[in-house]
């Protein structure tokens, strides 16, 4: 995940036909952004489904480690 993508977690997805993957449309830094896109695709494609996602990856995040043993 780039450092860009860290600073907007909140995604919009669409699934693909094979229903097990999804392709990210779009990024944003609030969810309220998010919710305001999404009604934005849905009222100019219907046919299509979308959703939100936080987009985080706890793996490359800057955490506390404990060395103590």
């Amino acid at each position: 995940m780039s450092y860009q993508e860290m600073l907007h977690p909140w995604a919009i997805a669409r699934p693909l036909p094979n229903n097990i993957q999804s392709v990210i449309v779009g990024r944003f830094r609030r969810r309220v952004d998010a919710e305001e896109h999404l009604k934005f695709l849905r009222q100019r494609i219907p046919a299509v489904k979308f959703f939100i996602v936080f987009d985080c990856q706890i793996d490359q995040l800057s955490l506390p480690q404990n060395n103590s043993r």
